[in-house]
């Protein structure tokens, strides 16, 4: 009866854009044959990966102004890697483009968020040549909408590029499952295949899905705010805790060109109100996102309410934490306000305030609020510490690796892929070989 029992080198857990492209790399820069992908969906990318739970931008660290230079070189280094299978790569079921390019520009209101853009702008410029500093005349030609209705005398400025990528990640996973298949038609790809439980034997993990055991030498969980959980089952990171951020949006007629951020709030962890076209449909204006804590691992789906709690965990620990994390002000206050952006009738009233300092002439009955849009961010917090840990989160053990990956993951996908498979390789002994040179030389 074992020997009925799929082995694999490696088994992949989750079919979003971490996973997807964790198989797509190993399936064209190894020369591994034995590999598996298990996705508890009936397809790819449903989750987070999704375009209506995601801001779909491809994050470059240009005019995102909460990174840091070293955090933007950083990803910016991975974005590329994206933004190369993206020119380079057409979605094959359908035919069309993965993605949708537009201008994007991060905009300054006030003296002194102008004089904070006039200080970035010398140190990022050298790292994105491509992005000009540019002021009230020329955003207006850009984005009329930004200028309409707007104070004459109130000080504005913006740096813009014309690399602003529109994603529809769920159907970049689809591509990259296409292309793994193409080079290697044995990989073994199982839909409505949930997780149960994994064990770890002496020389392979065994995992337990509701369509029966899996045996693998190498797994890798590529599950989001689950991947924590599926890690504290096995023992490791007792000390993190999961902070599910859910995001939502407003929607309104096209009122952008292209891409508008705002500045970053100092003190917040979560991403400023931005406006982009949809990835789908120019002629609508995304806003958002908001972002308030549920106690969910997924938006929209009650059933890991009992998961998420797992995750959290049911301590003092994590509790102290959460607590002395929402004792800042700035904090506290940002996640109250964003309750409320979520209620009907009041929340457009207090929302349309955000959107109006990108779009001063915004009517209220030109909002509306996205019902069902906007996923959840796994934000990791270290029980520690005490602390927020931003950015992706990886935990690696004795042959396996859980990517719990908070945004910018999507945008980091190939650059997380091709750190995993240097790993992977080392776990079984450099039996295979990665082609980082082929790798490098078509995504680098």
């Amino acid at each position: 009866m074992n020997e009925t029992i799929p082995k694999y080198d490696v088994l992949i857990v989750g079919g979003g854009i971490v996973g997807t492209a964790l198989l797509y790399t190993l399936s064209k820069y190894t020369d591994m044959k034995s590999v598996g992908l298990i996705e508890k969906y009936s397809d790819f990318g449903l989750v987070n990966s999704a375009s209506y739970n995601n801001s779909q931008t491809l994050h470059f660290g240009d005019i995102e102004t909460n990174y840091s230079i070293d955090k933007a070189r950083n990803v910016k280094r991975m974005a590329d890697m994206v933004m190369k299978y993206l020119e380079s790569e057409k979605d094959y079921s359908s035919g069309k483009k993965l993605f949708s390019k537009y201008s994007k520009m991060v905009l300054a209101v006030g003296a002194n968020q102008v004089q904070e853009l006039k200080k970035r702008y010398p140190v990022f410029s050298e790292l994105f040549p491509k992005l000009k500093m540019i002021e009230r005349d020329e955003i207006g030609k850009i984005e009329p909408r930004v200028l309409e209705g707007r104070d004459p005398g109130q000080e504005i400025l913006a740096l813009v590029t014309e690399d602003g990528y529109t994603v529809d990640f769920k159907r970049l996973c689809h591509s990259f499952v296409d292309n793994a298949l193409r080079k290697n038609p044995e990989l073994d790809i199982h839909l409505d295949t949930k997780l149960i439980k994994i064990s770890k034997n002496e020389d392979h993990y065994t995992v337990l899905t509701n369509k029966g055991e899996f045996k693998s030498s190498v797994v890798i969980i590529a599950a989001g705010g689950h991947s924590l959980m599926i890690a504290k089952s096995l023992g490791y990171g007792k000390n993190l805790a999961i902070l599910s951020m859910a995001g939502s949006f407003y929607t309104t007629p096209k009122v952008l060109n292209g891409k508008v951020y705002t500045i970053q709030v100092p003190k917040l962890p979560f991403a400023a109100i931005h406006g982009d076209p949809e990835v789908h449909n120019e002629q609508i204006t995304r806003f958002g996102p908001t972002a308030k804590p549920i106690f969910q691992l997924e938006r929209h789906n009650m059933s890991t309410f009992l998961e998420y709690w797992k995750t959290f965990g049911l301590g003092l620990s994590p509790i102290l934490s959460l607590l002395k994390i929402i004792s800042d002000k700035i904090l506290l206050n940002y996640i109250l306000i964003n309750f409320l952006y979520d209620l009907p009738f009041i929340g457009k009233r207090l929302f349309i305030r955000e959107v109006r300092k990108i779009v001063p002439s915004l009517k209220l009955s030109e909002l509306r609020y996205a019902k069902g849009i906007g996923g959840t961010r796994p934000q990791i917090v270290n029980n520690t510490t005490r602390k927020l840990e931003m950015g992706e989160a990886k935990l690696s053990g004795e042959k396996i690796i859980f990517n719990i990956t908070p945004s910018p993951g999507a945008s980091t996908c190939l650059g997380n892929a091709y750190s995993d498979t240097s790993l992977i390789i080392e776990f079984l002994d450099n039996k295979y070989k990665f082609n980082k040179e082929a790798f490098e030389k078509d995504l680098m």
